[in-house]
């Protein structure tokens, strides 16, 4: 993941390794096969607080790749995220497939 997204977040442009998660879309555990886990097109790589956030249903990402926030994020939370913040370019259907799933399954509006 880290190749696919050059290094760096694509939401906060962050790029300091430490501070990356390979973030699945569809979790490990939903998935049916190694193939569909392993499969590029079923992560995002993420800062850790894009990534607990989207792991925990707290944000999502629609179609064109702007975020989507869930209601249940505090102020300062909402705040923090939607201040650095920016759409998620080059996502594939693949990409697209697997956020249907995620705004379906996962996501708290």
């Amino acid at each position: 993941m880290i190749s696919y997204w050059q290094g760096r977040c694509p939401i906060s442009d962050i790029s300091d390794t430490e501070l990356l998660r390979a973030s699945h879309i569809k979790p490990w555990k939903d998935c049916e096969t190694d193939a569909e886990r392993l499969d590029v097109h079923n992560g995002i790589l993420l800062s850790a607080l894009w990534d607990a956030a989207f792991d925990k249903g707290l944000v999502t990402f629609k179609d064109d790749g702007t975020p989507w926030f869930s209601s249940k994020l505090s102020a300062p939370a909402m705040s923090s995220l939607s201040g650095h913040s920016k759409r998620i370019s080059g996502l594939t259907a693949g990409h697209k497939e697997n956020l249907i799933w995620h705004r379906d399954q996962v996501f708290n509006p």
